[in-house]
């Protein structure tokens, strides 16, 4: 079982884009496949399970022989349908879902957006920055410097001193966001941190992710928004039921991909 491979050696094999980037990613023929109990289903008017047609572990094929390679400063946009093998995909770039088969090559590790396990909801948000602030490598004297950005960032300044427990959902978003987009990643993968907040915040959100990019890093967007995807990605891959459906220019993927779904 091969899982996430940080090398540059191996990434030295694969072929530099027409315009000379080099390959950040590879991914060489990736399938995930999770063993999952089936549960009994009841025979219909009795009541009773049927398991002696239904029992047992039952094989769920999430990704099938998935291959591309993601170059240094592209935002690619990642899309399909529910239950397509988008998280799927993701997990297994940063390590989370090793493949059943094929392999992930990256130049870095890829980075979750998300500091949410490191933040304590009784703590108060102040807290809560510098908590998030120490789990993505930052020291004391970074996290304070950065502090005033994150909270404006987040818009929360009358609130910062409060326990998170008391913020909306889309209160503490905005704060997972901010505090995890206060670091340059080289490889940065965010899966629908766009969907919360108003069309203000969710166009800075997509500001800042293009200022990644542009900074030499490569963004992974896995978004049911196409409208976010047109707006911040260079590039879109459509994963259909574990298949790679298409790769390619983003109003070209999105416009088959709306197609697929009338």
């Amino acid at each position: 079982m091969a899982g996430l491979t940080e090398t540059g050696d191996k990434l030295n094999e694969f072929m530099p884009s027409e315009d000379g980037r080099k390959p950040v990613v590879v991914v060489d023929n990736v399938h995930v496949e999770y063993r999952v109990h089936a549960a009994g289903r009841k025979a219909p008017g009795t009541g009773r399970s049927l398991l002696n047609r239904t029992r047992g572990l039952r094989t769920v094929h999430a990704l099938k022989g998935v291959s591309f390679m993601a170059y240094e400063n592209e935002s690619i946009g990642v899309i399909g349908s529910n239950g397509s093998g988008k998280s799927t995909l993701m997990r297994a770039l940063v390590g989370l879902t090793p493949p059943s088969q094929g392999a992930v090559y990256a130049a870095s590790r890829p980075n979750m957006l998300g500091v949410g396990a490191a933040l304590i909801p009784e703590l108060s948000g102040e807290k809560n920055i510098m908590l998030g602030g120490l789990a993505l490598g930052f020291g004391k004297a970074e996290i304070d410097e950065l502090r005033d950005d994150i909270v404006a960032f987040a818009e929360l300044e009358e609130f910062i001193d409060l326990p998170m427990r008391t913020y909306s959902s889309g209160m503490q978003a905005r704060l997972k966001f901010a505090i995890a987009a206060s670091k340059q990643h080289e490889i940065l993968i965010v899966d629908e941190a766009l969907a919360v907040g108003d069309q203000r915040f969710r166009q800075r959100s997509e500001a800042r992710i293009r200022e990644i990019r542009e900074n030499a890093g490569t963004v992974f967007l896995v978004s049911h928004s196409m409208k976010s995807i047109l707006d911040t990605c260079s590039r879109v891959i459509w994963i259909n039921k574990g298949v790679l459906q298409m790769d390619g220019e983003p109003k070209e993927v999105v416009a088959a991909y709306r197609d697929s779904r009338k």
